[in-house]
């Protein structure tokens, strides 16, 4: 059996715990804010059908131990879409269909990590535009 075989251990799971019931949890976040909310929202930048397209391939990929959700607000609006995998907690910013499927790919197919669209603490928002004068 080789690392990837096995299914992810929790942080401080101990021996009373039982099996995790999926090997890998994604959230998605698709909340919903005002249009002119200055934190904007995942929903608004395409969250939703991003989640949608997610499960579907999920689907046809035969990931019956994976479970795709929707998620209320992650607290990453600036940065989202956002999207988190658990048991391992790590998050990512797919944007269009073709990152999410590098994500299932990579770490749900594989159980590697789609480097190039994670999120790691400290991660700051896009800086706002300053208008010309």
């Amino acid at each position: 059996m080789t690392p990837d075989d096995r299914p992810p251990v929790p942080i401080n799971a101990t021996d009373e715990d039982p099996p995790l019931f999926y090997k890998r949890h994604v959230f998605v976040c698709t909340n919903e804010r005002p249009p002119d909310h200055p934190r904007g929202c995942c929903k608004a930048k395409g969250s939703v059908e991003l989640r949608d397209y997610m499960k579907m391939r999920a689907k046809e990929l035969g990931l019956k131990d994976v479970r795709i959700n929707n998620a209320g607000c992650l607290e990453r609006c600036e940065l989202g879409p956002s999207v988190v995998v658990y048991p391992e907690g790590v998050w990512y910013s797919p944007k269009t269909r073709a990152d999410m499927d590098e994500i299932l790919q990579r770490h749900l197919v594989e159980g590697g990590r789609a480097t190039r669209l994670m999120l790691r603490p400290g991660d700051d928002p896009p800086k706002p535009e300053k208008k010309k004068d």
